[in-house]
């Protein structure tokens, strides 16, 4: 038989485009109405999946450095500071079968809330607020090896420096940022901030921390060489979440009552123009190559799609009952 001159390349294209299936990244994100996790395919813009995670709510989600698997703190029922159930376990979902694959029981309500993977040692940093902790978690056993203390209530919020020093919790009723020492696993210092703070991020030189301060419309800024205040960015609305761009150039902020979120320029420190987006904004996830924005939107199901080029929103995407916690899933 004559061999078919088209059968190979045909073979190659079919396994190309087979292979480039398998490592579609994928968006999370959390359905605290519905008690489950969303997942994305951020192509099409729309939910391919939504798993159960056991009758009550995580707020926040992270994918392994591998896109494999999510993990999802459930941390109870009611907000931070408020009465209501406390949280015992962390859940972890296999992305791909789009099923729960296994949990920790942490032993005792604990409230988990944010998790981040450490960019030099691959544990996972969960914040156990009732403790007054960030627990250490090993993904491949999901084992706690070890704890940070806080040194204040209700840290809520996460942000490791991305050389792996330094950690720092946005403390929501205190009103206080701590700096944690990852190797030495102690706090440093805690810096005010008002009486009441929310939310944090890092600029990717590690110089700069931002936190939304909830009794005025500014972001606060501090300097981690000094670990103090260096001043405040003034903002049209009280601000949420934030995440600057990988470039390091802007930051953006939710901005929840306003239904918008403010571009601020990293160079003149100030917000350079607002956006409006969808019903209440909560969290921003800043696409790894730096070209979108993804921004949760919590009274309207949505997560609006930002073209960082022009500063537009290119699309909303229908994500769930109570959307909230974002995260990206790297394609494997």
């Amino acid at each position: 038989m004559r061999p078919n001159r088209f059968a190979l390349p045909l073979l190659f294209l079919s396994l190309l485009a087979a292979s480039a299936h398998g490592q579609q990244s994928r968006l999370l994100v959390t359905q605290k109405g519905d008690t489950s996790l969303a997942i994305v395919d951020p192509v099409a813009g729309k939910v391919i999946a939504s798993v159960p995670e056991g009758g009550v709510t995580g707020h926040e989600v992270i994918a392994s450095p591998d896109g494999r698997f999510a993990y999802v703190p459930i941390y109870g029922n009611s907000g931070v500071g408020k009465p209501g159930t406390d949280g015992t376990t962390l859940v972890v979902i296999d992305i791909a079968a789009q099923r729960v694959a296994s949990s920790l029981d942490f032993g005792h309500g604990i409230r988990p809330h944010m998790p981040i993977f450490g960019s030099t040692d691959g544990l996972l940093y969960v914040t156990t607020e009732l403790d007054q902790t960030i627990s250490l978690i090993d993904p491949k056993t999901l084992k706690i090896v070890g704890t940070i203390p806080t040194g204040q209530a209700q840290s809520h919020m996460l942000a490791l420096s991305h050389d792996g020093r330094r950690g720092y919790t946005a403390n929501v009723g205190p009103g206080t940022v701590s700096v944690l020492d990852i190797a030495s696993r102690k706090t440093l210092t805690i810096i005010p901030i008002s009486s009441n703070t929310q939310r944090i991020a890092i600029s990717p030189d590690d110089h700069w921390v931002f936190t939304a301060d909830q009794t005025k419309p500014r972001l606060v800024v501090i300097d981690t060489t000094t670990n103090k205040v260096s001043n405040s960015i003034p903002l049209e609305g009280m601000a949420y979440g934030t995440a600057p761009t990988p470039d390091g150039h802007f930051l953006i902020a939710a901005l929840p009552d306003q239904n918008k979120v403010a571009i601020v320029d990293l160079k003149t420190m100030q917000a350079m123009q607002s956006i409006p987006v969808c019903g209440y904004p909560q969290e921003v996830l800043v696409r790894p190559d730096g070209k979108a924005a993804y921004v949760s939107c919590m009274h309207s199901d949505q997560v609006a799609e930002i073209d960082i080029a022009n500063w537009k929103v290119s699309r909303l995407i229908a994500t769930g009952k109570g959307t909230d916690g974002l995260a990206w899933a790297q394609g494997h």
